[in-house]
């Protein structure tokens, strides 16, 4: 079977699908405006990068966004009929509906099924609009979310199904919409990250970081911001470490802002928070984004992983440090409650609250023997409901019934 892919930035989400199959003898494309990373025997098909939303003052109010989202359809479109003309026809297409790149489809090719990845359908209520109690969405700002949810909702049109990792995630869609909308998560590699105590971390500054010796806490973010539940964790830390000077806080993550707003005056959270903090510098490490193993060592030294988010998309990062035997402490959120049972398989705390996220923190420092089967609990969840290998058959059985046709599967 010839199973196209379609996401913006590279592989993203489909990056173990898509090397499954094309593993397996299948021929696999990606229709993309960037590339993350190689995968062999994977045919890419680069088209050209749209600018971002510009403003128009001749167009509507909040069009901006949807005028880049179908400036982006547009683009795959004219590759996929370029594709078409040469005889390069998928069985199937795969794409994610957030950025309008799967807008046009069925006007190129009206009779090849889609299935469409739905990782989050924007709301001014129920969701991360409005969840802090400062947010109190206006009319404009209502008006703004509805407009940018127009790519999905032309591209729910035009698949046959979809795919969401979390429950959650799959019910802030249309109501009409969540009967072809499986959930299955991407998967997490089990056998790479599981636990190993024994393992030490060298960071980029020559320190070497082992278990056994100061506790480690770990946090992990694309960007240290808001969004994340960065404050509430620097705040913590602080609290922390005046009962704790021994503990060591690594904050895994970039300096930028992928979700919400800069702080006030602009620059980084992270320099914004700590100018109001008292926190030693000792007690606190900035490394940047890691590689990939660097993070997984990270969490298989840690003594506590710290994952607050607003009610928004799941991290990997997550399950990757369930599957690692961490003892994560996370946010009283959706969909984090879809994952971790408080007392089961982590502990939860309310997100604003970093007095009780710190009293969580000693906790797990002070008792660690008492975590022991909360940290094996946690890797068992992710053996049972996100491991690898079962979510790449899952998502295969998905692609036969839709497409009408099987895979070649590996044996």
């Amino acid at each position: 079977m010839h199973v196209a892919f379609v996401h913006r930035r590279g592989f993203g989400q489909f990056a173990a699908l898509a090397a499954h199959l094309a593993q397996a003898g299948n021929e696999v494309s990606l229709i993309t405006e960037t590339i993350d990373q190689k995968i062999p025997s994977v045919r890419v098909v680069r088209h050209r990068a749209e600018s971002g939303p510009r403003a128009n003052p001749h167009m509507a109010r909040h069009m901006g966004t949807p005028d880049h989202h179908a400036r982006i359809g547009h683009r795959v479109a004219e590759t996929l009929d370029a594709m078409a003309r040469q005889g390069l026809v998928p069985d199937i297409v795969v794409g994610h509906i957030g950025w309008g790149s799967m807008m046009f489809l069925k006007d190129v090719l009206p009779r090849v099924p889609a299935l469409g990845y739905c990782e989050f359908f924007y709301r001014s209520e129920g969701a991360d609009i409005g969840f802090s109690p400062d947010d109190r969405p206006d009319l404009e700002t209502r008006k703004r979310l509805r407009l940018r949810n127009i790519a999905q909702l032309l591209s729910l049109e035009a698949i046959e199904a979809g795919i969401s990792p979390t429950h959650w995630q799959r019910s802030l869609y249309p109501a009409d919409a969540q009967g072809r909308i499986s959930v299955c998560h991407e998967g997490v590699d089990t056998a790479r990250f599981r636990p190993d105590p024994t393992t030490s971390v060298r960071l980029s500054d020559g320190r070497v970081l082992r278990a056994g010796g100061s506790p480690i806490v770990t946090f992990v973010a694309r960007d240290l911001e808001p969004y994340r539940g960065f404050p509430q964790a620097l705040a913590a830390a602080a609290k922390v470490v005046r009962q704790r000077p021994d503990a060591l806080f690594v904050f895994v993550g970039g300096d930028g802002t992928s979700y919400g707003v800069p702080p006030p005056g602009g620059g980084s959270w992270k320099h914004h928070l700590l100018e109001s903090l008292d926190i030693p510098r000792e007690n606190i490490l900035f490394p940047g984004v890691v590689p990939h193993s660097v993070l997984r060592q990270l969490f298989q030294i840690s003594a506590a992983h710290l994952y607050m988010t607003y009610p928004f998309v799941l991290s990997w990062s997550v399950l990757e440090a369930m599957a690692c035997g961490a003892l994560v402490i996370g946010s009283d959120t959706a969909p984090v409650r879809e994952v971790i049972r408080a007392g089961r398989n982590g502990l939860l705390v309310p997100f604003f609250d970093a007095d009780a996220l710190a009293e969580a923190i000693l906790g797990a420092l002070e008792n660690p023997e008492r975590h022991v089967g909360i940290r094996a609990a946690a890797r068992r969840t992710v053996e049972r409901r996100f491991r690898l290998a079962d979510c790449l058959e899952r998502q295969q059985d998905i692609l036969e019934k839709l497409g009408g046709k099987s895979l070649i599967r590996q044996k």
